[in-house]
């Protein structure tokens, strides 16, 4: 299906917004499960953009940039995800797999940004330095809008102006190809997956795992809801036992960290 300008412009100011939150991380709207819907929400498929935002959401989650390592970012991601399946009728699988040259793009574009923004910090300190906190902050913001602007241009370049020659590209893929990458975006979640649980699984948290898996598995459940609501349940109840054994080990040692 094709975009519109006026979706296309839509999906620009979907990534500014989205690509100042990438740039400050607070809100998190840049993941892949929120910019997904969202882009399907323009394209008037919000189906698509929750499914294709589901995958592409566990693709992403424990890819973090640290260090050296620059994995693709996860706002385009989500995006052209959704853009790629809407357009050349392709599922969220494979469309994820076509959307990591785009994402990958973006990244190698935001580490030089960060390189160049390096540049700035001399004159933030000078600034700091007299108290021109306007002209602080007016410097501050500029890497923002920088930032969030080269967003919406990527985006919109990808999304409306390129739809005709991406469409045309990937028709032109054989079928063991288009396979190739539906399998690849299928198996892409349970890497995922693996790269989170390598970095938080460990023994005291390995019986919850345990205990998830044997309701995901063996027991008839509907959906994953009853399990998250077991989760929480559990957590809440080791939340509260944690904050008495706190209160009652400052009780028992009579304030001695106070020096009394």
């Amino acid at each position: 299906m094709e975009i519109t300008l006026t979706q296309g412009l839509l999906l620009a100011l979907v990534a500014f917004i989205c690509g100042i939150d990438a740039h400050w991380e607070v809100f998190f709207v840049f993941r892949p499960i929120v910019t997904a819907f969202l882009t399907g929400l323009v394209l008037n498929d919000v189906a698509l953009g929750l499914q294709a935002g589901a995958i592409a959401e566990l693709a992403y989650l424990g890819l973090t940039t640290i260090g050296g390592t620059v994995p693709p970012n996860p706002l385009v991601a989500g995006m052209m995800t959704v853009v790629i399946a809407h357009t050349t009728g392709q599922s969220p699988e494979a469309a994820l797999g076509l959307s990591l040259p785009f994402a990958l793009l973006m990244q190698w574009i935001l580490v030089f940004y960060n390189t160049s923004f390096a540049g700035f910090l001399r004159l933030l300190d000078r600034y700091a330095a007299v108290g021109e906190t306007k002209k602080f902050m007016n410097t501050v913001m500029l890497g923002t809008w920088i930032t969030a602007a080269t967003y919406a241009v990527v985006i919109f370049l990808s999304a409306y102006a390129m739809q005709e020659p991406i469409a045309a590209f990937v028709s032109k893929f054989p079928e063991w190809l288009v396979q190739g990458f539906r399998v690849a975006g299928g198996l892409l979640p349970g890497v995922g997956l693996a790269l989170l649980l390598r970095s938080m699984l460990n023994l005291n948290n390995l019986a919850f795992l345990l205990i998830g898996f044997l309701m995901a598995s063996y027991m008839s459940l509907n959906g994953v809801l009853p399990i998250a609501i077991a989760a929480f349940a559990i957590a809440l109840l080791i939340f509260l036992k944690d904050q008495e054994t706190a209160k009652s080990l400052v009780t028992s040692d009579g304030g001695t960290q106070d020096g009394i």
